[in-house]
């Protein structure tokens, strides 16, 4: 099939790093799925912490897998040939768990694909008790609501403690011969597993279009489903040992968490808000997990991780070390995603372009201040000027802007101040070199579950291009600006299954059983089977995606809690409409989002450093107007001094 198909390499597994092939029998087996393609999926870190964790447990087994592209699936299905694990190729249904990795929402038809392909029921209900397991974690289960038809049991949170517990409860099962009626009382069972939900174990209630409520069936399982938080990082400083492959993918070099959780609070950013609280990893287990992975790889790139990278405390001294490390002999080059530009200083920009100019990518996110109010990003127009003059002195010709638009309260004005910021940073960068160029790259908003701006309605297909449009028109010649956008098609689809309930799942699966696959992918993305699917189901985007919520609304994940109390996020709702902004906690005394005392920790730093530049690092209260003191907060967490 290999020479029939574009690229090959997808499929062959190799990579330094793999585990050496072994039996199955007598252990536990996991298959990782990763619903995408080889190149998106092979990086993905959340996977290989848990490929490389299940891997060095006695009794478990892990191999991994991707998304097989169009050209592969057709030669799959011409010659029968099910899902297949790129490690060893086995078949998918000789595994015990399939568990896919979600982070975009668009993928979900690649899930139901691939279970089809493994040969096993696309619908829990219809699995026999011989069929492995259907397990998803990430982002995406946040709201487990579009898939509960098809996914056995959802992990909420982080992965690495609750694989032991859960392959510990599966063991059982499978060692007791997986008789009728056996794997219902396994899901009970894992229903009970904090983190883990289990959705045959929840009744659904509606009343006509609304959503009435989401209850246990079992008295043993909960009300609410609390998501997992791995208290200490340095704790777990995986991946050891990252997969190496042998073909191009994304993010090609060597990849390094350095904390996780972010306290920023911009109100659109789901992923700031489920990760919370800020766990730092220790800058020398920093330095050791680098120095290690480029001995081990070979690469020539180390890319430090997070939401927000110049945001690690210290993270001047710890740049410095890496690319002054005399085992990198001044070949090594270090790019920090994720730049906040209150916190991207001249230092910051002068080492890590020492050995090469990596891309540099900004997100101010709104065009005027008062719409950074709106959505909390707290960037003044000199934050951004500043940083981007300390990139263009330092020699980068090219900057990008990422910026959203159909947001809160958003106007005209408000657009148009986008193509402003983007032809302000062009001239700031002639002062320091004649030929600059700045590309603002522009997306559709889509209100996600367990943020703020939950209760927000979605911006209509209209509204979006109306808005692109502006911009098209206002930067047409501004020589310097190139603007690209995001397809207000794809946001509207993107806001069907983000925010749909357990009745759009047979929208997915219609999509799906119509080809719909790849659906993130332009190339494939088609609004028609989605359009087609929500009116043939008798379901209105109106409904789900485009209307305001009330504040006492069951929205179809309030049974999943992030760990934020309800009324912090619907405060801060309140707070974006007229504008206010809340200071960043990391640095100013803590206003109780719920995240630190629902798990007994406060935000953990790897040192007594405040971050460098921008009016949050100085500890200024937005609110009161005043000085505040910095520090550092650990609590119980043993080892880690504030």
């Amino acid at each position: 099939m290999l020479a029939h198909v574009a690229k090959p390499a997808r499929y062959i597994g190799c990579e330094d790093g793999m585990v050496a092939e072994g039996p199955l029998e007598g252990r536990l087996s996991w298959l990782l799925i990763y619903p995408d393609a080889y190149e998106v999926g092979l990086p993905n870190q959340g996977l290989q912490i848990l490929y490389e964790i299940l891997n060095e447990r006695p009794h478990t087994r892990a191999e991994r897998t991707y998304a097989p592209w169009t050209d592969m699936e057709a030669q799959m299905r011409r010659r029968a040939v099910p899902l297949f694990s790129v490690d060893s190729h086995r078949a998918a249904r000789d595994f015990d768990v399939l568990a896919f990795n979600l982070s975009a929402e668009l993928v979900y038809t690649n899930l139901l694909n691939c279970v089809d392909l493994a040969g096993v029921a696309v619908r829990s209900d219809q699995r026999r008790p011989d069929d492995p397991l259907v397990v998803a974690g990430g982002h995406c289960t946040f709201n487990p609501e579009p898939l509960a038809d098809f996914v056995d049991a959802f992990v909420i949170g982080d992965g690495e403690e609750v694989v032991e517990e859960l392959s510990s409860a599966i063991e059982v099962w499978k060692a007791g011969g997986r008789t009728e009626g056996s794997r219902q009382r396994l899901l009970r069972d894992l229903s009970t597993i904090p983190g883990v939900y289990v959705p045959s174990c929840y009744e659904v209630a509606y009343d006509g279009p609304r959503l009435v409520s989401v209850t246990p069936r079992y008295p043993e399982t909960p009300a609410r489903v609390e998501k997992r938080t791995i208290a200490d990082l340095a704790s777990w400083p995986y991946p050891r040992h990252q997969l190496v492959p042998m073909t191009e993918v994304v993010h090609d070099r060597l990849n390094v968490e350095i904390f996780r959780g972010c306290t920023r609070g911009c109100r659109f950013c789901q992923a700031g808000m489920i990760t919370r609280p800020v766990r730092e990893r220790p800058a020398e287990q920093v330095l050791q997990m680098v120095s290690d992975g480029l001995a081990r790889t070979g690469y020539d790139e180390v890319s430090l991780t997070s939401l927000s990278s110049a945001d690690f405390s210290g993270i001047d001294s710890t740049v410095r070390s890496i690319i002054d490390d005399p085992a990198c002999r001044g070949q090594v080059s270090v790019s920090l995603p994720s730049l906040r530009v209150d916190a991207f200083t001249v230092g910051v920009a002068s080492q890590i372009q020492k050995v090469r100019r990596t891309g540099l990518t900004f997100a101010p996110e709104a065009g005027t201040w008062r719409m950074r109010q709106v959505i909390n990003k707290l960037v003044r127009e000199e934050d951004l000027y500043g940083a981007v003059e300390s990139a263009f002195s330092q020699g980068w010709r090219r900057v990008k802007l990422y910026f959203l638009t159909g947001l809160p309260t958003e106007t005209d004005e408000d657009t148009l101040g986008i193509a402003e910021l983007a032809r302000n940073c062009v001239a700031v960068g002639r002062h320091h070199q004649k030929s600059v160029s700045v590309t603002a790259s522009v997306g559709g908003f889509v209100p996600k579950p367990q943020t703020p701006f939950q209760w927000f309605g979605q911006a209509t297909i209209p509204e979006l291009q109306h808005r692109i449009n502006l911009l098209r028109d206002a930067t047409r010649r501004d020589r310097g600006v190139q603007l690209r956008w995001h397809d207000p098609k794809a946001s509207l689809a993107e806001g069907i299954a983000s925010r749909g309930d357990r009745r759009v799942g047979a929208v997915i699966e219609e999509v799906w059983r119509r080809g719909g696959v790849f659906q993130e992918w332009s190339e494939h993305f088609s609004l028609d089977l989605w359009a087609e699917a929500m009116a043939h189901h008798g379901l209105s985007a109106e409904w789900y995606v485009h209307r305001d919520r009330p504040r006492d609304e069951v929205l179809p994940w309030s049974h999943i809690s992030a760990g934020l109390h309800d009324d912090f996020l619907w405060q801060e709702w309140e707070d974006a409409l007229v504008a206010a902004g809340t200071p960043d906690c990391r640095w100013t005394p803590c206003y109780d989002c719920g995240a630190c005392t629902g798990y007994g920790i406060e935000h953990v730093v790897a040192s007594n450093v405040a971050p460098a530049g921008g009016s949050q690092g100085t500890g200024q209260d937005l609110r009161s107007g005043g000085e505040v003191p910095v520090f550092l907060r650990s609590k119980a967490v043993t080892g880690v001094q504030a």
